[in-house]
């Protein structure tokens, strides 16, 4: 039987408290919705990488959820100011902004304050990956239908991620209700594929990987592999790779801010290029190194 003073609660582990006492980062509409939208830049040798590019991507997103009061100057002040504080060489950056903190209410949003989160840590090296090549699966793309805003609402990417590392996989591949791959759980998605029609450095193949939509995040690593490939002179199709294009692929790899490009070696079960990482994709790693340099000299 109730009794008593009526009081609203809440309640974190086993300590009850009044909801007024409810520290400030649990009533974050990131922790009841997913209401926040997020970046994710590194650095190499002390550098920050596309650092512009990636600003410029975060503000879409904002803009796209409609979350104000977010200066991206200041955005990369504290970025710049904390990465200078970290000292950390090869460093992963994330940041996010949700639409601030308040009782959970879907519509009231008047006088929230944007909340900025960030944090600064050592990057796994990559080498082992690179040169050994990637297991994919793939899975069903049962994310929403804007995935060119790279929001907090994560669940079918992590669910897809933990499915495939229970598989013995290392990435899951999503597969949209065609039969079109259109990225990966956590990475852009390319292909070396047969083609008759091209010319020139790389007769008889090209680049193929999903055009900007909708349905995909714009890479900024995409925006790189890209430029790569005209640097080595291979023919870029931005046309969707099917799975049984997948499987007879010349090569495949992904590409995200973290590792940049790393081979794939098997697809579904099937061995790709021989289970080794393939020529074409090595030139594109190495042009890939030609853009870091680039990018991070003083």
């Amino acid at each position: 039987m109730l009794g008593g003073k009526r009081m609203e609660l809440a309640m974190i582990q086993d300590e009850l408290m009044p909801i007024e006492a409810v520290p400030h980062s649990y009533m974050d509409r990131a922790m009841y919705y997913g209401d926040g939208v997020y970046e994710v830049i590194r650095s190499y040798k002390g550098r920050i990488f596309a650092l512009e590019d990636h600003l410029a991507r975060f503000e879409n997103s904002l803009e796209a959820v409609d979350i104000s009061g977010v200066g991206i100057a200041a955005v990369k002040h504290r970025v710049l100011t904390a990465f200078d504080r970290a000292a950390i060489e090869n460093a992963k950056i994330y940041f996010h902004v949700t639409r601030g903190s308040g009782p959970r209410n879907p519509v009231e949003t008047a006088g929230l304050v944007p909340n900025f989160y960030l944090t600064i840590t050592e990057l796994e090296d990559a080498t082992q990956e690179k040169v050994q090549g990637l297991c994919v699966k793939t899975c069903p793309d049962l994310r929403w239908k804007r995935c060119d805003i790279k929001s907090l609402n994560l669940l079918p990417n992590i669910l897809a991620k933990r499915e495939a590392v229970k598989q013995g996989c290392d990435e899951a591949i999503f597969v949209d209700d065609q039969g079109f791959i259109t990225e990966g759980s956590a990475s852009a998605f390319f292909g070396i594929c047969k083609d008759s029609s091209a010319e020139g450095h790389w007769p008889g193949i090209c680049l193929r990987t999903s055009a900007l939509d909708v349905n995909i995040l714009p890479s900024v690593t995409r925006k790189y592999v890209l430029k790569c490939a005209q640097l080595i002179g291979l023919i870029v199709t931005e046309h969707s790779v099917t799975v049984a294009e997948a499987t007879e692929a010349e090569e495949l790899f992904i590409a995200v801010t973290t590792r940049d490009i790393v081979p794939i070696i098997q697809f579904d079960g099937f061995s790709i290029s021989h289970g080794k990482p393939g020529q074409v994709t090595q030139a594109l790693m190495r042009a890939f190194e030609q853009c870091i340099e680039e990018d991070i000299s003083p």
